[in-house]
């Protein structure tokens, strides 16, 4: 097998006969505190409300699409709970009130 690079192949693409050590790129540790809100809704199973219910408001109040309020649905009934929003204290605390007018425990917590 002939390993030369062609051509046309940029140098930085070329295949090398040899292992080689791979640079890790630094992470921009500001990048990640602009993401952190620092607040989340965890919401907790109960034996009361459908998959339905909880999809529906998971969705009104967090503006998630369906796929989203499924997964968390899903976790809600399988692991217990599941954070479905993360974001600043007034507005997990606004999410959580909708959430709650369903009868379902949910609980606003600083990360």
């Amino acid at each position: 097998m002939d390993l030369t690079r062609p051509n046309w192949l940029p140098e930085e693409y070329a295949v090398t006969a040899g292992p080689q050590v791979i640079e890790r790129p630094q992470e921009d540790l500001q990048e990640d505190v602009s993401v952190h809100h620092g607040w989340i809704v965890r919401v907790y199973n109960n034996e009361h409300n459908t998959y339905d219910e909880v999809m529906n408001i998971l969705m009104v109040a967090t503006h998630c699409d369906t796929d989203e309020a499924y997964l968390e649905t899903w976790e809600i009934d399988h692991l217990g709970s599941s954070v479905v929003h993360h974001g600043e204290e007034q507005e997990c605390r606004r999410a959580a009130g909708i959430i709650g007018t369903i009868g379902i425990r949910v609980e606003v917590l600083e990360e």
